[in-house]
């Protein structure tokens, strides 16, 4: 009888066994599809991408979009900002009078870094009525250590970013606060909004009259916001 189980447990195991090799074969060759094009991504970028469409999915719904409703306009202009870009030279909002544009805090090894392929998409399709703006960040978990220098490669390289990204900097309330997010996130400055970003790939909606109209969690895809 104990030789009978010991073999009944043996094929138990081995069954367990095969099973779990083939979820993780398929598993590593998904990944390994998702990636085909990726360049000088780390084994942790890769997985993220990967599984983008299911962090989508399950964190995706409509609650923490905010939205300026009383079309309130902003105390100070926002086109008085200049922003210090990650190539070195700076951008000047003001040349972005009758445009749309999107704020946007990114990070390199998070799980909506995918974000990137449609925020590029996004400004393929409407460039000449909208502006995007990349604000990389390390406000959250550590999850952008690389240097500005790094940044841009990686941006470059997998997704073929071609609007502004500016220098790395800090986008949460603090005393480091950059200052176009000092803007962005106090009513004092924007006319109506408080909100600071949630998290990575939180996005912040301006008009082309400079009024700050909404803002979104990171959940909320930028193909989804958008209709210039």
């Amino acid at each position: 009888m104990k030789k009978i189980f010991s073999v009944a447990s043996k094929k138990r195991i081995m069954k367990t066994l095969i099973i779990s090799i083939s979820i993780f074969t398929g598993i590593a060759v998904y990944v390994l599809v998702s990636n085909r094009h990726s360049k000088n991504m780390t084994v942790k970028q890769k997985i993220l991408k990967a599984f983008y469409p299911l962090v989508m999915l399950t964190g995706k719904s409509s609650s923490g979009i905010l939205s300026n409703s009383n079309a309130t306009d902003p105390k100070v202009p926002i086109y008085d900002y200049s922003i210090p870009l990650i190539q070195g030279d700076t951008f000047h909002l003001a040349t972005a009078k009758g445009k749309k544009i999107l704020i946007v805090n990114t990070a390199s090894n998070c799980g909506y870094t995918n974000q990137y392929e449609e925020l590029q998409k996004l400004y393929d399709l409407h460039k000449d009525k909208l502006l995007i703006i990349a604000f990389p960040s390390n406000d959250f978990k550590n999850q952008e250590k690389g240097s500005n220098e790094e940044v841009a490669q990686f941006c470059k390289s997998n997704y073929g970013i071609s609007f502004p990204i500016a220098r790395k900097g800090v986008v949460s309330k603090n005393k480091d606060q950059q200052e176009l997010y000092r803007w962005l996130t106090d009513k004092n400055l924007n006319g109506w909004n408080e909100k600071a970003p949630e998290w990575n790939f939180s996005k912040y909606l301006i008009n082309e009259n400079g009024v700050l109209v909404k803002y979104f969690p990171s959940a909320v895809s930028p193909m989804e916001i958008l209709n210039p």
